[in-house]
């Protein structure tokens, strides 16, 4: 499974998230919008968005609960 989280630098929704994907425990990718022109027309008004497999699964705010229930016992 892949786990991305989209956002950039000085943005504390995504500090928040960050967080959260670490107490998850599951790997994943840090991609910064700032360094990519297409990610950044896609989500400038809507980060943090956090994507597994593809599927945009949170944006603002990540539900620890229902990460950890997707990512199963692969979190831990």
């Amino acid at each position: 499974m892949k786990l991305v989280l989209y956002g950039r630098a000085e943005c504390h929704l995504c500090d928040d998230a960050r967080r959260v994907l670490e107490r998850v425990g599951h790997p994943f990718e840090e991609l910064d919008i700032e360094d990519d022109d297409e990610l950044f027309k896609r989500y400038l008004e809507r980060i943090p968005v956090v994507t597994l497999d593809g599927e945009e699964l949170y944006e603002f705010f990540v539900d620890e609960a229902d990460l950890r229930a997707r990512v199963g016992s692969e979190g831990r």
